[in-house]
């Protein structure tokens, strides 16, 4: 089967005065059709810049220097800003962390998204108001006609939010990027979204970027997991396997950190040292400096490797028992 979107070799760098940040650093992954992909790891280890590389929204100083992003058969990389465009809000769709990145402050709700339907699809008023007050109604929000004729401002962040979620569904797209959408909800309504997003992927074809740090959260979402490390993916495979079994040193240690399922006041782990500058990098594995498992031979530089059937990690010791 063909992956709706195949990203080859990826490299996103910030160029500033100190140097060049190498944000996204050959990054590769595939998702197919109704596939959920889980992108995982620290705050500044990539994701969101990956994600944002995918819809063309990296604003200067930063900038993609190669790398191909081929959705459904043709490349976005090459095609430009033209190419890009048209799949925006229609067959790609991203939902941001902070929902006033797409909520317009001074707008109603009901301009807002009756502007969305009507920028992608050839139907009248009347059946726009229809799709919004149905894709609020997914979202959790009720009394839609009440919420349509509001402002952002009048509702708190996680409404803000899920209004968000639901402009991102209104068209149904192929493809999902969301950027930690889940962040300012609860729990109730955190459940709701996640359950809401699974049954669109299963009953549509609708592929989806989960991108997050909250392994909780994903573990139960994702089919397959990506882990990313300053800027790299060190891990990746099915999330059941990495979940049970994590290859890398830095997985592992993300893992461990999750106090779910720990004795009561008990010690959590954590992964020593901080996260390295994106301008100034260790040789060889960037993960070195932190990982309990390195040695000379962590000096050179690290390729994705296949240690196990349908298992990719950037490692020279990876867990491997037996």
């Amino acid at each position: 089967m063909t992956a709706l979107l195949d990203v080859r070799d990826l490299k996103t760098h910030f160029f500033t005065r100190d140097g060049i940040a190498k944000a996204v650093d050959g990054v590769t992954f595939s998702v197919e059709r109704g596939e959920i992909l889980g992108l995982v790891g620290e705050s500044g280890s990539g994701k969101s810049v990956t994600g944002f590389s995918l819809l063309g929204l990296v604003d200067p100083p930063g900038k993609v220097v190669s790398g191909e992003i081929v959705f459904d058969g043709a490349d976005l990389v090459a095609g430009g800003e033209e190419a890009i465009r048209g799949l925006r809000g229609k067959r790609i769709a991203m939902i941001f962390q902070d929902p006033m990145m797409t909520l317009n402050p001074v707008l109603k709700i009901e301009t807002q998204m009756v502007e969305t339907v009507l920028a992608h699809a050839d139907v009248s008023r009347t059946e726009a108001l229809t799709r919004c007050r149905e894709a609020l109604l997914r979202v959790g929000i009720s009394a839609p006609d009440e919420r349509l004729a509001s402002y952002p401002h009048q509702f708190s962040g996680g409404m803000r939010q899920r209004v968000a979620i639901a402009i991102a569904l209104l068209h149904e797209p192929d493809l999902i990027i969301a950027d930690e959408p889940t962040t300012a909800l609860d729990v109730t309504i955190q459940a709701q979204i996640l359950a809401e997003v699974q049954k669109l992927c299963a009953e549509t074809g609708t592929a989806l970027i989960w991108i997050t740090h909250d392994l909780a959260v994903v573990s139960g979402l994702a089919d397959r997991l990506a882990v990313m490390y300053a800027g790299r993916i060190v891990e990746e495979g099915p999330t059941s396997e990495i979940i049970a079994n994590p290859l890398h040193p830095y997985t592992r240690g993300l893992i461990e950190s999750v106090p779910h399922g720990k004795p009561h006041r008990s010690l959590l782990q954590q992964i020593k040292g901080m996260a390295p500058s994106l301008l100034n990098l260790p040789e060889g594995c960037s993960f070195r400096p932190r990982c309990p498992r390195a040695d000379d031979a962590c000096r050179r530089a690290q390729t994705l490797g296949t240690p196990l059937p349908g298992r990719h990690v950037r490692c020279v010791h990876p867990y491997i028992e037996g």
